[in-house]
Parts: structure tokens; C-alpha cells; sequence
């Protein structure tokens, strides 16, 4: 299992559309992912676990994935975090 604490940092946090672009990312990898922020934990898998964390900008955010894709998925995600989630210029 790999676990990295993020920090969610575009502007509106994660909504629906930053949501659903961290769901569709990982639906492509064979692995079970679960945030942890504000003390709940979520399946990351889950537009709606995803929301119900109401994760704003600011907020730390502790990634685990585990299965195996884990290091491409990690990194797959790191990576969307640091663009925003393609969202802020």
C-alpha cells in the first residue's frame, strides 16, 4: 500500500468536475483508493464519497492506494493535484 498526503489546492476545492476527473482517473487503474480528510475516509472510486468529504482549497488530503497499478496510480494522481485538476491558469 502507498499513501501520500496531498493538500487540495485549486481554487474551488473538490466539486463535482475536479471529483469526477480524480474518479475517472483511477477507474483506470486495478487498485482500491481511499482519501482521508476532516477525519472521514472515503472510497476515492466514489463521486459521491468524494464529494461528501467537501474538501475545500487548503484542505490536506492523505491518498492510499493499494493493488497492482499502486506506484502508477500514485503518481497519477500526484500529478493531477499539482496540475489543479487542470483547472486554474
Amino acid at each position: 500500500m502507498l499513501e501520500r498526503e496531498l493538500t487540495v489546492s485549486n481554487r474551488l476545492g473538490l466539486h463535482a468536475r475536479a471529483t469526477a476527473k480524480l474518479v475517472q482517473l483511477l477507474s483506470g487503474f486495478q487498485v482500491n483508493a481511499t482519501l482521508v480528510a476532516k477525519g472521514r475516509e472515503v472510497n476515492a472510486k466514489s463521486i459521491m464519497g468524494v464529494m461528501l468529504l467537501a474538501a475545500g482549497q487548503g484542505t490536506p488530503v492523505t491518498v492510499r492506494v493499494q493493488g497492482e497499478d499502486e506506484a502508477a496510480a500514485m503518481a497519477a494522481v500526484v500529478e493531477l493535484f499539482e496540475r489543479r485538476f487542470d483547472e486554474d491558469s
